[in-house]
């Protein structure tokens, strides 16, 4: 069976890790298995290195970015040449760009290939509120409405909520086209990264400091503004021993650490940017925090939730599928099974959850438990794999 994967672009992230797992898996398994990206932006990082650590050699398409520009026509001619090449079985699509042009040249080579070529589209998050205006907006949705309708054979979505909120609320797809197929990690890789024992004092902070980490881009979607609030109520509060640890990069960095020394908070807050190994950073903070108004499923939590760290979110999109049921609520902080989670926007909800974690280590010990045994049992990458090799094999079965 051969794979033709396409995703927009391997920047550091959650998709590009996904994808590139994927395609190592799959090959070393038997599959026949490609996968095409366009290229990273200048102000973002690539994990190229990631892919050449996995053996996987991606076929690039250098005019295929993230906005829409008169390129992507050129971009679409590229991904048409080499679904003629590779002559796939399946075009499996991640990413809003990559799946338009993907599941289009995907629809172009079916009609004129007659080749019952099956496509197949991940959402690992969307662009359907928080990233642009009502135009946009309805400009895209309508695209994907129509890409559901007549150019994808099943839609993948990370979790039952963004299941349920694209299918449902944003009326995407039908929901028998939809399968549910959680993100896997590497648990092992992640678990025996040794532990950055001298991070506090390395940053300058004290040993007893309450050190909060945050891992991911620093673009508008993250709503960083909303932690270094948080952070300037903690230190209002006379919690003096709080610091934010903030791991990742983006076009926004200089304005996130002029909006510190604004706040009168950037002595306890250090932009570390982009490193090979997060996971010796995350393994020594005392909890996550993640503050988007729009996610999938956050790679960023689960791999914190893996090691073992307890973790604070804004409740949106899958993120509550992580956290876990409900259990009780004190005040505006939702006491989850896996973590605590916040309405968008409330700084002081957010605090009160740090100062919980703070004030009552049998909570954190709790949650930090919990949430490592929920991660084993749904997160791993072999089941990730597994889920995949299955869904593959029904839809060409289906066409056989």
């Amino acid at each position: 069976m051969k794979i033709l994967r396409i995703i927009a672009r391997l920047n550091v992230g959650g998709p590009a890790r996904h994808v590139i797992w994927l395609t190592e898996a799959l090959s070393r398994d038997g599959y026949d298995s490609v996968l095409v990206c366009g290229s990273v932006p200048e102000n973002e990082e690539s994990l190229e290195w990631f892919a050449a650590e996995a053996g996987v050699k991606p076929v690039q398409v250098k005019e295929m970015s993230r906005e829409l520009s008169l390129s992507d026509f050129r971009s679409l001619f590229r991904i048409f040449r080499i679904i003629l090449r590779e002559k796939p079985d399946i075009i499996h699509t991640h990413t809003a760009k990559a799946g338009t042009l993907g599941r289009l040249g995907g629809l172009l080579y079916r009609l004129i290939s007659r080749k019952p070529v099956k496509l197949v589209h991940t959402y690992h998050g969307h662009v359907f509120h928080g990233y642009y205006g009502p135009l946009k907006t309805s400009i895209f949705l309508f695209i994907e409405r129509m890409l559901a309708l007549f150019a994808t054979d099943r839609i993948v979505a990370i979790s039952q909520l963004q299941k349920d909120e694209i299918s449902s609320r944003f009326r995407v797809g039908k929901s028998s086209q939809f399968s549910v197929i959680s993100l896997g990690l590497d648990l092992d890789g992640l678990r025996s990264t040794l532990v950055k024992e001298n991070l506090k004092s390395s940053l300058g902070f004290s040993e007893d400091t309450f050190l909060i980490g945050f891992l991911g881009r620093l673009t508008e979607i993250k709503n960083l503004n909303l932690l270094l609030r948080s952070v300037k109520v903690l230190r209002s509060r006379t919690r003096s021993n709080v610091s934010l640890a903030i791991l990742g990069d983006g076009h926004l960095r200089h304005e996130l650490e002029s909006e510190s020394a604004r706040l009168g908070i950037d002595s306890s807050v250090r932009f570390l940017g982009n490193v090979r190994n997060p996971a010796e950073i995350i393994r020594a903070v005392d909890c996550i925090a993640l503050t988007s108004v729009n996610e999938g499923t956050p790679l960023s939590l689960l791999e914190a939730m893996a090691v073992g760290k307890a973790v604070v979110s804004t409740e949106v999109g899958g993120v509550p599928d992580i956290l876990g049921k409900c259990v009780s609520q004190r005040g505006r902080v939702s006491i989850r099974e896996n973590g605590l989670g916040v309405a968008s926007e409330d700084a002081d909800a957010l605090a009160d959850a740090f100062e919980m974690l703070m004030d009552d280590p049998s909570l954190k010990e709790h949650l930090e438990t919990n949430s490592a045994g929920f991660v084993d049992g749904n997160y791993s990458k072999e089941r990730l794999i597994a889920d995949m090799k299955e869904l593959y094999g029904n839809l060409v079965a289906k066409q056989a």
